[in-house]
């Protein structure tokens, strides 16, 4: 069994207004990427929301999102992407059905639900603790974590985030090639969205803002 943790944690600064609400092709970035990850075939869906939690959970209530999620908020005035998956895996991490998660981030809008059935299809078959994308010579998103990384994300020392997880793993974790180029969108500033929407919010032009996590 795989769950899938939306990160949407952060105060969107940058952005100047919640990156979870923004759209593109008619959907919010939060919707699209909770549809997307239970196409996948995630049996659990939780996300973790921050400063911008009431406006979130009142669009996914009145979208009808919101039946069978799980809707949790970061505490923390300044939030980082650590706390909130530590906050998503405490949720799931008592259930011993759940073996792996699927970590998305807000902010890569264009993850697609074949990639992510292939990035589950691809720890299924080998076991391995850490599976990524790889698309033209970069690591993208989502990442699939396996339960034995659990404990380390959750307790460990990680100054770096889930980037010290990654290194601790690095021998053992498999890339997965793909040519979706949607695994390497990052969308965290204005210009970024105008790019991946050019002429308006609810027209879906290509991936634009490529940036390794």
């Amino acid at each position: 069994m795989v769950a899938a943790i939306v990160l949407s944690g952060g105060a969107s600064r940058r952005m100047g207004r919640p990156k979870a609400l923004l759209t593109l092709a008619g959907e919010t970035f939060v919707s699209r990427i909770v549809r997307v990850v239970r196409d996948s075939g995630a049996s659990d869906v939780t996300v973790v929301t921050g400063p911008h939690h009431d406006a979130i959970e009142a669009h996914l209530r009145g979208t009808g999102a919101l039946d069978g999620l799980r809707l949790l908020r970061n505490p923390q005035a300044v939030a980082d992407q650590l706390s909130s998956l530590r906050i998503g895996l405490a949720a799931v991490d008592d259930d011993p059905t759940i073996d792996a998660v699927v970590v998305a981030l807000i902010d890569h809008p264009l993850i697609d639900a074949g990639t992510v059935r292939a990035l589950i299809a691809t720890r299924d078959a080998t076991g391995a603790p850490v599976v990524r994308p790889i698309c033209d010579g970069r690591h993208g998103h989502p990442v699939i974590f396996s339960r034995e990384t659990f404990a380390m994300l959750r307790f460990g020392d990680l100054p770096d985030g889930a980037k010290g997880v990654l290194r601790a793993f690095a021998s053992r974790e498999v890339l997965m090639p793909t040519v979706d180029r949607g695994v390497l969108v990052d969308v965290d500033t204005p210009d970024d969205y105008r790019a991946l929407n050019p002429g308006g919010p609810d027209r879906d032009a290509g991936p634009s803002a490529l940036t390794p996590w």
